[in-house]
């Protein structure tokens, strides 16, 4: 499939939203990161691509992105934020997983709700992009202020060789076919939100001898698409990428530096789990839905 998206000029960056949206939120100002909290509700196990480096899991044991304790229908979620906001000094709630968002229905149903229950909250979430031009206009609709968005490749080139497959419209897709497709509806999604108003960030894997040399283009193309911020993650060596080297604070400061030149850079990312609620920056903000799984996918 040929990639007819060759990049996204004249992207809108909503500066002034980014402004406001940097007084509070956590994840897009490192200084709030230890004094405003945050909430992810698990209710998006389904994902519709497969990443080399990823494993989707429920579990208490492991802090990083794609596990949880449980997973929520939008219902129990809702009574989860009435605890937490209760219980401490929530800003931002948003849904990270453990699958894609947008791949999920609660996703939207959750959202719904939330705007009608507690219509102060900030609400984000994250996805791989690839049905954002589908529903751009929905997360609008329904008041969501941050997408963040993992774009680790913009040459399908090297996407190939980070995903394993790409499932879009009732086909699965393969190699540099299955990338050019994300890559595609990530640009155009990108492009699209933004102009809606939505303010995007953009989260790049950084595979060393993979990627590591590319993260500066992905940040190129992100920005005339609109996109306000980025964040540079070290690979989690797992799955079919095991046996791969996790970046060294030498080779990540390089491509972090790099990457700031283009857009500005948030470097206090602790690579949260789905589930994970509280301040990020307190020692002990590990919090999450250790319960027993109701639900598995």
């Amino acid at each position: 499939m040929e990639n007819k998206n060759k990049g996204c000029a004249n992207g809108n960056q909503n500066g002034s939203k980014f402004a406001h949206i940097t007084k509070v939120h956590p994840c897009f100002n490192e200084k709030l990161h230890d004094k405003v909290g945050r909430a992810h509700v698990p209710i998006a196990p389904k994902c519709n691509i497969g990443c080399n480096f990823c494993i989707r899991s429920i579990n208490t044991d492991e802090n990083r992105p794609g596990v949880a304790g449980v997973v929520l229908d939008a219902d129990g979620a809702i009574e989860h934020v009435k605890e937490v906001t209760a219980d401490g000094p929530i800003n931002v709630v948003g849904v990270a997983g453990p699958g894609d968002s947008l791949a999920n229905e609660a996703t939207f149903e959750f959202f719904e709700k939330l705007g009608k229950e507690n219509p102060d909250l900030i609400k984000c979430m994250s996805t791989n992009g690839l049905l954002l031009p589908k529903y751009a206009e929905k997360l609008a609709e329904l008041g969501v202020n941050t997408v963040t968005v993992t774009v680790n490749a913009v040459d399908p080139e090297i996407g190939k060789d980070i995903y394993a497959f790409v499932h879009y419209d009732g086909k699965v897709y393969k190699g540099k076919e299955g990338a050019e497709i994300l890559l595609k509806n990530q640009l155009e999604g990108i492009k699209k939100v933004t102009d809606l108003g939505v303010i995007v960030k953009v989260n790049s894997v950084l595979i060393p001898g993979l990627n590591d040399k590319h993260i500066v283009e992905i940040a190129k193309k992100v920005k005339e698409c609109g996109a306000s911020l980025m964040n540079v993650l070290p690979l989690i060596p797992l799955n079919k990428m095991v046996d791969y080297e996790k970046p060294d604070c030498m080779m990540m400061e390089t491509v972090r530096g790099e990457v700031e030149e283009i857009l500005p850079v948030f470097r206090a990312c602790t690579q949260c789990r789905a589930d994970a609620y509280g301040i990020p920056g307190k020692k002990h903000e590990d919090h999450h839905l250790g319960i027993t799984p109701q639900s598995h996918y």
